[in-house]
């Protein structure tokens, strides 16, 4: 079981870490309307498929660098920092780095393996195992849990779009963040920091809030047996993820088992 933290002493560093396709983005755009937090948008991973990432000004061309601006960031900016993430790359640097995992407070989003891995395919038909991205989240969280004792929070996206308030206010609660309600709907539009890979969040730009929005796939783990291996390869690590979900006891019943029988 997750614990929240009940008080924050000051600005700190807050990371979601997700396999991609799991409605990060959407998230990441309700805590943009909080408004108290400064966002960054996938470091690591622009990083890693571009060879830098800019924060204030600066070009940072290693994980260590980047990391070590995250920190400075949220000490002498005057308020937390938050940065989501996706797990298509490894990130051996900074798991070899002791302040990663002491000096961020690491949070995850996931969602139904076999979702996730139909719409990656659609946009990337390359799609390989470390790509679709569980075995690497969950690296980082067992990391995470190893290092500080803790068991970092983990979103269902099921969850969020359930029940978007609870899950929200959930979230604030294990965070040690101020509930926002208003910050559940915002203005439909791009943002420069989806640019780099924009035609990633289209849906993201389009949205005004938190909502279901599944799309039919030709190919899907039902009838690609690719897709079937990749599933069979990242199911368990999602279902040990979603075992830690927050608000586990507070909403819905178990979704999950329905879905697992009729795969293939």
């Amino acid at each position: 079981m997750t614990t929240p933290r009940t008080a924050r002493t000051g600005p700190a560093v807050i990371a979601m870490w997700s396999p991609p396709r799991c409605r990060s983005t959407a998230f990441e755009r309700m805590m943009i309307e909080r408004g108290d937090l400064t966002v960054l948008h996938e470091p690591f991973n622009v990083l890693a498929s571009k060879g830098s990432y800019e924060i204030e000004g600066r070009a940072l061309r290693s994980e260590t660098a980047l990391l070590d601006a995250i920190i400075e960031l949220a000490r002498t900016g005057g308020r937390p920092v938050y940065f989501k993430d996706t797990t298509d790359f490894r990130y051996a640097e900074l798991l070899a780095d002791a302040r990663f995992t002491t000096e961020i407070q690491h949070t995850f989003i996931i969602r139904d393996p076999a979702e996730a891995i139909a719409s990656h395919f659609a946009r990337n038909p390359e799609l390989t195992v470390d790509q679709v991205g569980f075995g690497l989240c969950h690296e980082i969280f067992e990391s995470v849990r190893a290092a500080t004792g803790t068991v970092p929070a983990v979103v269902d996206a099921d969850d969020l779009v359930a029940d978007p308030a609870g899950t929200a206010a959930a979230y604030s609660l294990h965070t040690g963040l101020p509930h926002r309600p208003d910050a559940l709907s915002w203005q439909a539009g791009e943002r420069g920091e989806w640019q780099v890979f924009e035609e990633w969040h289209r849906d993201a730009a389009a949205s005004t809030g938190i909502h279901t929005r599944s799309g039919t796939y030709a190919d899907t783990v039902h009838n690609n047996p690719r897709l079937a291996a990749l599933h069979a390869a990242q199911l368990p690590f999602y279902e040990e993820l979603r075992a830690h979900r927050i608000g586990a006891d507070r909403i819905g019943a178990d979704r999950i088992g329905a879905r697992r029988g009729a795969a293939v």
